[in-house]
């Protein structure tokens, strides 16, 4: 009887959850979506090679230290890197020296403690330091961004689909906001103090364009510093920020399949030189086996029994 019961309710509960199924199908097909802006104008990233793409890829420490050039002097006015070390330049080429200048001289001190009073204070950055934060907390960083968080670009690359390809496709892709979206979704008409860009989620963002013009940043190197050439820095060093590893990583996980391709050929070698020949040797046993039969008859005689 319980199972009975329990298969009616079963067959009930799935009843319905097909018939939630169909009314939810028939509901979407009467009353689709609405189209939204969003939707119809937001672009994906655009195609742009790094170095450090695929599994072959390499970082160009050039092009990291005139992305890192670029972040210093145009984006860490408003966005930290908090997870980043002084020191941890010396992977871009930079000299011990050279590292603790960068710290000495960064623009934004190191929150600290003074030892005599005990107050908040702020000193000079050295290489052990993380790079500091722009703003002492959230709500400072709000109000001087129009109530807009800059994010820390530590890890923004692995942070946003697409990685080093969008932040590119973000800095290179303010325009004016076409005519056809304001005619067609007249409600989403730029606000004032956003700017369009069709690579954000939104297509409106807080902040303005950080690369305007060309040569907003002077190159040491002497490389010609093009809107496109500063955004494709500053995003390969933006990659590295987020896998400074990578190298290393990639390096390690080709020597592990080597070393596993290695150890297969000579599994298979060692089983075709060791068991390939070896005949498998079946012994049949059980009742009917002549030895078992002749064990039986045995003690049927010994206690005399017929058969």
């Amino acid at each position: 009887m319980v199972r009975i019961i329990g298969f009616f309710v079963g067959l009930a509960f799935v009843g319905m959850v097909f018939i939630s199924f169909f009314v939810n199908i028939a509901d979407y097909v009467a009353n689709p979506p609405e189209e939204t802006a969003e939707h119809e104008f937001h672009k994906h990233p655009k195609e742009v090679h790094f170095a450090s793409d695929g599994p072959f890829g390499h970082f160009d420490n050039q092009q990291l230290q005139r992305g890192f050039q670029v972040y210093k002097e145009v984006c860490a006015a408003c966005h930290g890197l908090t997870l980043v070390s002084f020191r941890d330049l010396a992977a871009l080429g930079y000299e011990e020296p050279e590292i603790k200048a960068i710290a000495d001289q960064w623009a934004i001190q190191v929150p600290s403690v003074n030892a005599d009073t005990g107050e908040a204070a702020t000193r000079k950055a050295i290489p052990a330091d993380r790079f500091p934060s722009p703003y002492p907390n959230e709500v400072a960083a709000r109000a001087a961004n129009n109530n807009a968080l800059p994010p820390d670009l530590s890890l923004i690359a692995k942070a946003r689909e697409g990685g080093a390809a969008y932040t590119y496709s973000l800095l290179t892709g303010y325009q004016r906001q076409p005519a056809e979206l304001v005619h067609k979704f007249p409600a989403a008409k730029t606000p004032q103090g956003l700017y369009y860009n069709p690579y954000f989620p939104n297509l409106n963002l807080a902040m303005p364009p950080p690369l305007t013009a060309e040569g907003q940043v002077t190159y040491a190197d002497g490389t010609r510093a093009s809107v496109d050439q500063m955004a494709k820095d500053v995003s390969a060093f933006l990659v590295w920020t987020a896998e400074p590893k990578l190298q290393n990583r990639r390096t390690a996980g080709f020597a592990v399949v080597i070393f596993l391709l290695i150890g297969t050929i000579l599994g298979y070698l060692a089983y075709r030189q060791i068991w390939a020949e070896a005949k498998r040797k079946v012994r049949v046993t059980g009742p009917l086996e002549a030895e078992s039969q002749a064990k039986a008859q045995a003690a049927k005689d010994d206690q005399g029994v017929a058969g």
